[in-house]
């Protein structure tokens, strides 16, 4: 069912939004590096490793410059089109594709660079590693605002991840490895489109049942 699930909604969301690549295309073709699509090694599921397809927002070497694979707030190696692909997600659509050839599925723990992969212990690892990459999952809604987390962080960019950011991570995929049906999937992509619109930082907890809490360090001061 899981599948059928994620053939249906990617065909229908690349009919539904094909009006929107053909501009967005368009205007990458004519700005920044002149790049359209952006191809990077994610870790799969049972440790595959595969492509992740997105439109291009940054240079093209950002991968080995800078916080490399790493973005941060205001990163100088987003493109002006690119900060707007980013805020509104429109530069996920291409990973429709991801979904169609069955690398990812539409709902999932967010599909990771080996650094960051790295980051996690062998035994989050092996959890993360049961399930497909997500387009979206309760990681994605939850830490949609990583980079102002890592931008008021203290500590390094690998001790941010090691220490503050990964462990809540993993257990949010635990929960999601422990609760996922086919209404819950159907709950975590509708909160992902409610996101886009709704910064309400508590929807989640009040639709997806004992969905852990962020700890005290990871929260926004007001709220």
């Amino acid at each position: 069912m899981k599948r059928a699930f994620d053939l249906f909604i990617s065909l229908t969301g690349l009919i539904v939004l094909f009006p929107i690549l053909i501009p967005v295309m368009i205007i990458l073709k004519f700005t920044g590096e002149h790049y359209i699509l952006y191809f990077q090694p994610r870790v799969g599921k049972k440790g595959r490793i595969f492509n992740i397809i997105k439109f291009s927002t940054m240079l093209k070497d950002s991968p080995n410059i800078g916080t490399f694979d790493i973005t941060v707030k205001n990163d100088p190696r987003i493109f002006p089109f690119g900060h707007f692909l980013r805020r509104t997600k429109i530069n996920e659509i291409p990973q429709l594709f991801n979904v169609l050839i069955g690398d990812m599925s539409m709902i999932g723990p967010r599909p990771l660079t080996q650094r960051v992969f790295d980051f996690y212990s062998p035994e989050q690892q092996k959890m993360i590693i049961k399930l497909k990459p997500g387009l979206s999952g309760v990681g994605s809604i939850i830490f949609r605002e990583e980079a102002t987390m890592l931008a008021k962080s203290k500590l390094s960019l690998e001790d941010t991840f090691r220490q503050l950011l990964n462990p809540h991570k993993a257990t949010l995929e635990k929960w999601y490895l422990e609760n996922q049906t086919f209404w819950v999937d159907i709950k975590i992509l509708c909160l992902t489109i409610l996101s886009l619109f709704n910064r309400n930082t508590r929807l989640p907890y009040k639709w997806l049942k004992e969905l852990p809490e962020l700890p005290d360090e990871l929260r926004h001061p007001d709220k």
